[in-house]
């Protein structure tokens, strides 16, 4: 592997602190990755979550803030701790403060869970 898990953690949480949660997606999803929302919600696939991240990104009118509190990687997985406060062109807002648990497979997001907190 070229580059560490704790590198690609970390670049991962750096991008999506800049907001480039598409980008993010399309660099560190497997293909067959699989996402689970605190609703239940569930996405099957790299590319089902990239049209999914495509949409809430395209409904975000102004990012307030992204915040990363904690990190933590251990083995394979990796806990995140954020706080995403977004204003929506629906004229909403979102004020998130989520844990994302990340299992990690050579390199690459096989599953990702998100927490609310």
């Amino acid at each position: 592997m070229e580059h560490s898990l704790n590198e690609i953690f970390s670049a991962k949480n750096e991008m999506v602190k800049k907001g480039q949660i598409v980008e993010a997606t399309e660099k560190f999803f497997a293909p067959d990755a699989k996402t689970i929302d605190f609703d239940g919600t569930v996405t099957k696939g790299k590319s089902e979550m990239i049209a999914k991240m495509q949409g809430f990104a395209g409904a975000i009118a102004k990012v307030n803030g992204i915040t990363l509190h904690n990190a933590s990687l251990n083995g394979d997985v990796s806990f995140a701790e954020f706080t995403f406060d977004f204003d929506m062109k629906d004229g909403s807002k979102v004020l998130w403060h989520e844990i994302l648990r990340t299992i990690w497979q050579n390199g690459q997001i096989v599953e990702e869970q998100y927490f609310n907190a």
